[in-house]
């Protein structure tokens, strides 16, 4: 774990936890030593990341960085990053600096970026002088080889084989399978109140586990969700790494599941049969000597798909039945879409189609507008790798740089009305580089396709056959990590009276 991060988390700990605690002098030092040793440990590392920040600036002095405030370390902007809305974080900065902006957060000198022009520059004209980058942490549980954390050659080769995977061309013939899932599922959810985000959770890693291993027994597959279930829950913990602490335990599942990877690639191996998903895809280039790929190279990549496919779907299938409940207009307009389609599967008795899923336009933009309404992509973190001018703005090398995604989605310059569920904002494209849900660039996400295939199967069977009551009165965002309705929004689910044929 770097040093910014212990001391963000430390700092984290210190003011959610042991500030509000009320006491008076002689009862901390004697009762509680430990909070004595903590606020001594944050004071020492407040005094010295703020002469850190001073010295990091004075020597910059000489250069044009772009406007805003540093504050102090931590208690400046990062703990209004993480006690305000972050909208408003962004936002306001953007009203007061411009679409250019620094700040310290994480213990990190950041530039954050609102322009769409500039976005682009950093993630696709000039994307080699901003390399992605993570919390060391982070890259542990999912694999310092996955495809997020590459640059270069090794990036490109994995690209094509990832992409290989995802394309059209491939996953068209995936959609009896999801379908399946569905049917599977739905009926699980009749006349009962649900979790909506833990439940599109589960539909979310059934699909991903398709894409990333093909066919394999049930009982591989579930060890893997039990492991992955694990490392799931430490991924967003505090990365103590301790016995009996959530990352503990998952640094423990970290490595069960690359074990049980590498035994599935070796009986493949043994069998001869490579297998469908993208294991095997990666199997087969590595047998016919095209890429030299380890097993453990294999395994860090398969994690990675898991954790790409897994939180953000599962947080925008969530949106979409927010929206759709909210607006009974545009859920009307679903069902008249998928009634049609539906009269046509049973007049030619048969399921669901690739070629039905293109004919779907009107539901294929309620998607479009919850990615830009939902924005579970806020920003991405990328890391200048030399000096970088930027719209007349030094960025010095190893300062982090933040493409706000968020904030340009939402921005009445490009959609009117930002905060009003439109779908009809779509029926003519989007201005260049102003509609980046999936990000954009070298780093775009590959499964893009795949996301929106699962979206349609699902909307498809349960807007004809369930209808759903939002639970309770409270509304809200949540954030960890991606931003969701309050408490998952839990829905009543309940059978339509007629259900259409």
């Amino acid at each position: 774990m770097s040093c910014f991060q212990h001391t963000f988390y430390t700092m984290q700990v210190f003011f959610t936890e042991l500030l509000p605690l009320q006491f008076d002098s002689y009862q901390f030092l004697i009762i509680h030593p430990s909070l004595l040793t903590s606020f001594i440990f944050c004071s020492f590392f407040l005094i010295l990341f703020h002469f850190m920040q001073w010295w990091q600036q004075h020597r910059h002095k000489h250069k044009r960085l772009p406007p805003g405030s540093m504050g102090w370390s931590y208690l400046g902007e990062t703990l209004k990053l993480y006690t305000e809305n972050p909208n408003s974080f962004f936002s306001n900065r953007q009203k007061w600096y411009g679409d250019i902006f620094k700040t310290h957060i994480l213990g990190c000198p950041c530039v954050m970026i609102s322009s769409p022009k500039a976005a682009r520059t950093v993630l696709v004209t000039q994307a080699h002088l901003f390399k992605p980058t993570y919390p060391p942490s982070k890259e542990k549980l999912i694999g310092q080889e996955a495809i997020f954390f590459q640059q270069g050659a090794y990036h490109s080769m994995l690209k094509k084989l990832v992409q290989a995977s995802f394309l059209p061309s491939t996953i068209r013939n995936s959609v009896s399978e999801v379908e399946q899932i569905v049917l599977k599922l739905l009926p699980t959810w009749a006349n009962r109140t649900i979790n909506t985000l833990q439940e599109m959770k589960k539909y979310a890693f059934e699909v991903a586990a398709i894409s990333a291993f093909g066919e394999t027994n049930e009982l591989e597959m579930e060890e893997i969700r039990e492991l992955y279930s694990c490392l799931e829950k430490g991924y967003n913990s505090y990365p103590l790494h301790l016995p009996g602490t959530s990352y503990w335990k998952a640094m423990k599942a970290r490595k069960l599941l690359n074990e049980t990877i590498k035994m599935l690639i070796y009986r493949r191996k043994e069998s001869r049969k490579h297998g469908g998903g993208l294991l095997g895809v990666l199997m087969r280039a590595r047998s016919h000597n095209l890429y030299q790929l380890s097993d453990s190279q294999i395994a860090d990549n398969l994690i990675g798909v898991l954790f790409a496919a897994h939180d953000t779907t599962a947080s925008v299938l969530t949106w979409v039945l927010k929206f759709l409940h909210d607006n009974a207009n545009i859920l009307e307009a679903v069902m008249r879409e998928h009634k049609g389609i539906k009269s046509k599967l049973a007049t030619e008795n048969r399921g669901l189609s690739w070629d039905d899923t293109r004919h779907m336009p009107f539901t294929n933009r309620v998607i479009q507008e919850t990615l830009r309404s939902a924005s579970i992509l806020s920003f991405t973190f990328r890391e200048a790798v030399r000096d970088v001018e930027l719209e007349g703005y030094t960025i010095p090398k190893g300062w982090k740089v933040l493409p706000l995604f968020r904030t340009i989605h939402h921005s009445p310059h490009f959609f009117p009305q930002p905060h009003k569920f439109d779908p009809s904002r779509f029926e003519v494209a989007p201005r260049p580089n102003t509609y980046m849900p999936f990000g954009n660039g070298v780093h775009s996400c590959p499964g893009s396709e795949l996301a929106k295939l699962e979206i349609l199967v699902l909307l498809h069977h349960l807007t004809i056959s369930y209808r759903w009551q939002v639970v309770g009165n409270e509304d809200g965002i949540q954030y960890g990590p991606f931003p969701v309705p309050k408490h998952g929004l839990p829905l009543k689910i309940t059978l339509r009276e007629k259900i259409f044929t």
